[in-house]
């Protein structure tokens, strides 16, 4: 494992996919951890042969999480379709142009194949919480990725972002704590304690 910084992570996917049909990379971190905004970075600095692909399209839909009763705990590991999302992932290496489910967060549900990865994206920037997960199903996603990438953040930081992330949606300061604390911060430390070890770590 080796820390590294975003310009010198694009020049490195860069390096590794020249040659390649398609690569797909990996990043990793706790909730609050900034992925989706490392991601979009790299994704500019990369160009038009690359794309970002969000995890949280495989939310388990609320009905659903109500009757496995996991509504509460939505967004932890468990209240995804990773077997799907592993398939999926797969399937980019035989598959030149594959659609995938997008989270609406205003409505607060999955679309189904709202995402489109085409024939020409060579570089797949997959974001998400559990992509280092060592425990199944999320195990399964070890080997599939071509560079890995773990964003280290301190844990008062995480805590912090994830109070003004419920504060931004509205909440009360008392009930966007409680939010943050009561679930976010379970899953952050989840991703803490059970990841296996990246290729490059950013801070």
């Amino acid at each position: 494992m080796s820390r590294t910084t975003a310009t010198d992570l694009a020049r490195i996917i860069k390096t590794r996919a020249a040659g390649q049909e398609r690569i797909l990379v990996a990043i990793a971190g706790a909730p609050g951890s900034g992925k989706s905004t490392l991601a979009a970075n790299l994704a500019t600095r990369l160009g038009p042969m690359a794309e970002v692909l969000p995890m949280d399209g495989f939310h388990l839909d609320n009905a659903r999480l109500r009757q496995m009763g996991l509504f509460h705990r939505k967004g932890a590991p468990e209240t995804f379709d990773a077997e799907s999302f592993v398939k999926l992932l797969r399937d980019m290496r035989t598959t030149a142009c594959v659609s995938y489910p997008v989270f609406d967060r205003e409505a607060d549900k999955t679309v189904p194949d709202a995402g489109h990865i085409d024939k020409h994206i060579r570089i797949v920037l997959v974001e998400g919480n559990y992509l280092l997960l060592n425990t199944a199903p999320w195990s399964d996603l070890a080997g599939v990725f071509d560079v890995t990438v773990q964003i280290d953040v301190p844990r008062d930081v995480l805590e912090a972002r994830l109070v003004a992330r419920w504060r931004d949606h509205g909440l009360p300061a008392a009930q966007a704590r409680a939010r943050a604390l009561g679930n976010d911060m379970k899953n952050a430390d989840h991703v803490m304690e059970n990841s296996r070890e990246a290729d490059f770590i950013l801070r």
